[in-house]
């Protein structure tokens, strides 16, 4: 499982450190691609095959279906981490998340998410100020704390 925050930055090669407590989880290889609110999604392989699976399952008929899990594909990248920990980010990738020197890594239950800075910040605040609306919401889900 993948929790906590972490400050990094990506130097003018697209490259940035993952988190040594993120790294063994990682594995090896693993996926980065287009994550939702502007930042990216790495999965460990065997989290990637299950997401998979379930962007298979979508109806093929259905717009929305199709053109998320184009977005979704069409981004994924295969990574590797080089000897000092770091994953080299494709140019597409660090645009769509608008990655500049400073960058924050969070870890998401499954997932990590790499974020720029000014961009977790504001949604940061933003979540944060609506934290008991949405804890409220939860609750159509089944979900108690």
């Amino acid at each position: 499982m993948f929790m906590g925050e972490y400050q990094h930055s990506i130097d003018e090669k697209g490259r940035i450190i993952i988190p040594a407590k993120f790294r063994d989880a990682l594995g090896s290889h693993f996926v980065v691609t287009r994550g939702l609110d502007q930042c990216l999604f790495v999965y460990p392989t065997e989290e990637w095959s299950i997401m998979e699976q379930k962007l298979k399952a979508l109806p093929l008929m259905k717009s929305d279906a199709r053109a998320f899990t184009r977005f979704f594909f069409s981004g994924a990248t295969e990574c590797e981490l080089d000897k000092q920990g770091r994953v080299n980010i494709p140019n597409t990738l660090v645009e769509h998340a608008k990655l500049a020197k400073d960058c924050v890594v969070i870890g998401v239950s499954n997932r990590v998410e790499i974020w720029s800075k000014e961009m977790w910040a504001g949604y940061s605040e933003q979540s944060e100020q609506s934290f008991n609306e949405i804890a409220e919401k939860l609750v159509d889900f089944n979900f108690n704390l």
